[in-house]
């Protein structure tokens, strides 16, 4: 282990004095570690953070429930439900296969050109409806997998109680699955913040937006480095979180298992 570690600070500390020691150091530095201009745009690039969190947070919901949703149309067994199957994995199979920025901006720009009437024209709205459109694709698979995880017998075992399909699906697998696939979901999740600074795009000005607005006006490149340490600072955290949530879930397969 400290051979490990010794070998990782020395190539990294290697790699710290040939940068800093390149012909064009000086001018990396001005540009992208200008601690005059990262003490002025910090304030006020975590003040209009405020909105990437709103943002994510409320899509967040929406992708929950929409997502799970979709996981239990496309698990419904039987030929009458092959309609609500193949529906839902036509919306998981075409999310999934575009990308997130093509999505914000087909939304964003198509939906409030359209001018109809009650339709929201708020950037916000559709930058929410886009991130929830996109994730909902990637979680419904999680929550199919957790499902599918199940094993059968705990199915025959709610039938034989009395149980109708329904309710063996909202009392017994429903409950065991979402607690299966929590880690999973908060990587997703984790992606879902970051990609919350594509909605810059649609004429938001939030963290990115902010960030932007200050780098050009400066010309200067240390606002966006100020914006990279506000997403490693909550991100990180929520990385180790999940690693530890495996590592408890590990061990209590585990131990479940020696049982």
């Amino acid at each position: 282990m400290w051979i490990a570690v010794g070998s990782t600070v020395l190539f990294f500390g290697l790699l710290a004095i040939v940068v800093v020691r390149s012909p064009g150091w000086p001018e990396i530095k001005q540009q992208f570690f200008n601690g005059q201009e990262f003490k002025e745009s910090f304030p006020l690039i975590l003040r209009k953070f405020v909105r990437n969190i709103f943002i994510f947070c409320v899509a967040e919901v929406f992708v929950l429930l929409f997502a799970l949703v979709l996981a239990v149309l496309r698990s419904l067994p039987g030929p009458v439900f092959t309609p609500l199957r193949i529906l839902s994995a036509a919306y998981t199979d075409l999310f999934r296969g575009l990308p997130t920025i093509l999505v914000i901006l087909l939304l964003g720009f198509g939906a409030p050109a359209l001018n109809l009437q009650g339709i929201p024209v708020s950037p916000y709205f559709w930058a929410i409806v886009a991130l929830t459109l996109v994730y909902s694709a990637y979680v419904a698979e999680v929550y199919r997998a957790g499902i599918q995880s199940i094993h059968p017998s705990q199915v025959a075992s709610a039938r034989s109680l009395g149980l109708t399909r329904w309710q063996s699906m909202r009392y017994v697998i429903l409950p065991q699955a979402v607690r299966r696939v929590i880690p999973p979901l908060l990587n997703d999740f984790i992606g879902l913040q970051k990609d919350s600074a594509l909605v810059f795009l649609l004429g938001l000005v939030e963290g990115l937006g902010e960030a932007n607005i200050i780098s050009q006006g400066d010309f200067n490149f240390t606002p966006l480095v100020a914006l990279s340490l506000v997403y490693v600072a909550i991100t990180i955290p929520q990385a180790r979180f999940v690693d530890r949530m495996i590592a408890r879930d590990q061990r209590r397969r585990q131990a479940g298992g020696d049982l």
